[in-house]
């Protein structure tokens, strides 16, 4: 059979003029071209047909084809034959293979040549919204400058060339005065494939657009002979930014600063006066801490690793410098270093030492039914409470001065005795006012701390995790917790059966 075909080099040259425009791929364009001649060729034929169009790549001119497939039993008759009706047409084919129909060219209607053009321009933002969402997808993380276009209550509009993106109000800088025209340097936070196209969200508030500012401005950093190691922002404001060098001979504050204060004025200013410090970073946190708190001088430093928690006293002079305005500098401090900082003044920390003293004896005395002496004894070589005598060996506290081995036995043993019978007391308690068993098992408090929480009526894990951090925060308090963030962590975790639920449900 005679091959139909239309010579139309114009159409190649179209793909790549279209190609050129929207900087997508030409073969992409022959294909959404082929997709309209057969919706058109299909429309004409008929729908149920199995119609194929295939463009010339170098001379760009059309076939038009009707595929009929080789079946053992005819399900459909417009795209099906038998191996019989194969034979007698002599095709030589076999059951699997497809009889090829060349059709005459079609002549484009008005309404044909509107159908197709439409599924071309379909076709063209598809491939460029492809297109788009795989150029940046990869590139979160880095600094784009682009143009803004609209500007919006809730969110900025930037134009970045070759495609649009977002900057939400959340993350812009507060107080920020943005106008259309405006040339402005973003940070790529996330790129998100959606229906309607990719949604390329920016940021000026994160903190990580501050470090990336300082990755252009300073080439060290960008070597790697500098490290950024922690950030600290109230966008607008204040920031704080820890810095080490891999280089004894370079000092990383200097670097960062530049001649004259060159470097770190050209992030000031990206960021509309946001006043900026470099800290040096150290691996002794309380060294950290005290850097991070500049301009204060600390006196001394309490660390309790365990709690993540630094109690730094001040001198009284030095207490408005270390808190900062509205608490800023040791909320910064805290941020940055990731330690929860407690700032006191000597006279505070002095009366605190008292208090905790006074209240340690007097449970010592009570528990274990002995005198203040002895109490002064336990407190004075740093015991928190009756489990940590009841877990200390003989040995331990025989080398307390003027024990014993009498002392030291019969004192362990009244520990032992009191945390047992608290133990069962709690227990009890538990049991009495009728606590669920998921909540008794919920590992990440204690028996103690849970039975605080059933005396507020808490029962059931649900209530647990129906609370708030600042509820739980305040019910079981610091001796629990270092702050609203660390009781936070125990509520998601108490809520973690709600989405394995949903899971399953699912």
């Amino acid at each position: 059979m005679e091959v139909k075909s239309i010579p139309r080099l114009e159409l190649i040259q179209v793909a790549e003029a279209v190609s050129r425009e929207k900087s997508i791929e030409k073969e992409e364009v022959i294909l959404a071209m082929e997709e309209a001649i057969q919706k058109a060729a299909r429309s004409k034929y008929g729908l149920e047909r199995d119609i194929r169009a295939n463009i010339d790549r170098k001379n760009g001119s059309i076939d038009i084809a009707q595929f009929t497939e080789v079946v053992e039993n005819i399900e459909n008759e417009l795209t099906q034959m038998t191996l019989q009706e194969s034979e007698r047409k002599n095709l030589n084919l076999t059951i699997g293979e497809f009889y090829k129909e060349f059709l005459p060219p079609i002549d484009f209607g008005r309404i044909a040549a509107q159908t197709a053009k439409q599924v071309i321009s379909q076709k063209v933002r598809e491939a460029e919204r492809q297109r788009q969402y795989h150029e940046y997808k990869d590139r979160v993380g880095e600094i784009v400058v682009g143009t803004i276009k609209r500007v919006e209550n809730h969110s900025v509009t930037i134009d970045l060339g070759r495609a649009e993106a977002i900057i939400k109000k959340d993350q812009m800088i507060p107080r920020e005065q943005l106008k259309p025209g405006e040339r402005l340097r973003c940070f790529i936070i996330e790129v998100t494939q959606e229906t309607k196209g990719p949604q390329i969200f920016l940021s000026r508030a994160s903190n990580q657009f501050l470090a990336a500012l300082f990755t252009q401005e300073v080439p060290e950093i960008y070597d790697g002979i500098i490290e950024v190691k922690s950030v600290a922002r109230e966008p607008g404001s204040r920031a704080k930014i820890s810095a080490f060098s891999n280089d004894p001979s370079i000092d990383p504050v200097g670097a960062c600063v530049g001649m004259r204060g060159s470097r770190v004025q050209a992030v000031v200013n990206e960021l509309q006066g946001e006043k900026i410090e470099i800290i040096p970073w150290s691996d002794d946190p309380v060294s950290f801490v005290i850097n991070a708190l500049a301009p204060a001088v600390p006196s001394k430093v309490v660390m309790d690793e365990d709690a993540g928690r630094m109690e730094v006293v001040v001198p009284d002079d030095q207490l408005s410098l270390a808190i900062g305005r509205r608490g800023q500098n040791v909320r910064l401090a805290s941020q940055l270093t990731n330690w929860f900082v407690d700032i006191l003044t000597e006279a505070e920390e002095s009366e605190k030492r008292q208090e905790e003293f006074s209240e340690r004896s007097k449970i010592f005395i009570e528990a274990l039914d002995i005198d203040d002496v002895i109490a002064h004894l336990m407190v004075s070589e740093g015991f928190v409470s009756v489990s940590d005598i009841a877990h200390a060996s003989i040995d331990e506290l025989v080398s307390i001065e003027g024990f014993d081995d009498d002392i030291a036995s019969e004192l362990s043993q009244r520990a032992k005795n009191f945390v047992t019978i608290e133990a069962e007391r709690i227990e009890n308690s538990l049991r009495k006012l009728k606590i669920s068993d998921d909540l008794y098992n919920f590992e990440d408090l204690s028996k103690s701390s849970l039975l605080k929480l059933v005396e507020n009526n808490i029962k059931t894990l649900n209530d647990l995790a129906e609370l708030d951090s600042e509820e739980l925060f305040n019910i079981l308090g610091t001796n629990i917790f270092i702050n609203e963030d660390d009781a936070g962590s125990v509520i998601m975790k108490a809520r973690e059966h709600w989405f394995s639920d949903e899971n399953l449900e699912n």
